[in-house]
């Protein structure tokens, strides 16, 4: 049985490539849509409100995007440092950052990343379509689910 269990350690490393891969193609996109949102703003560039809004909203995905690939940047390094380092190099980069130790810590960070990303996407919904109804049922669902991670996280720290 131990040795069945020390081979999924390759599942481990798949989990980390395939992490770390996904965060580079989104770091990559993010440049290549951060480049042509550029070009196209200096070429046409919004003299009003609404051609603003909708740059604004433009950066608001892109941002999205970027925090999307960190979160995968995170989960690959923590999983890399929590499985497969030894037990000296653990306190370096940004683990050390990000205050992560276990396991239980990266599940932590990643709940408030989530929270982020939620609040990014509600500011996407406010400045796209504005003050509506659809819009305040959106923000209360995101409230709502902000509030159980954070009540969730408070409770995992116990």
């Amino acid at each position: 049985m131990e040795k069945i269990l020390q081979s999924s350690r390759i599942l481990v490393i798949l989990t980390i490539v395939v992490c770390a891969a996904s965060a580079c193609l989104l770091y990559a996109s993010s440049v290549a849509i951060i480049y042509g949102i550029t070009l196209e703003t200096v070429l046409n560039i919004p003299v009003k409100a609404d051609e603003g809004k909708r740059l604004a909203v433009k950066l608001l995905k892109v941002l999205d995007t970027l925090l999307i690939a960190l979160t995968f940047q995170i989960i690959a390094s923590a999983l890399y440092r929590l499985f497969l380092t030894k037990e000296e190099s653990k306190d370096k980069g940004l683990l050390k950052a990000l205050d992560i130790k276990n396991f239980h810590d990266l599940k932590i960070t990643l709940m408030q990343v989530a929270s982020v990303i939620l609040v990014i996407l509600f500011l996407e919904q406010a400045v796209e379509i504005g003050a509506t109804l659809e819009t305040l049922y959106f923000g209360l669902a995101v409230g709502f689910v902000i509030l159980a991670i954070t009540l969730a996280a408070r409770q995992m720290n116990h």
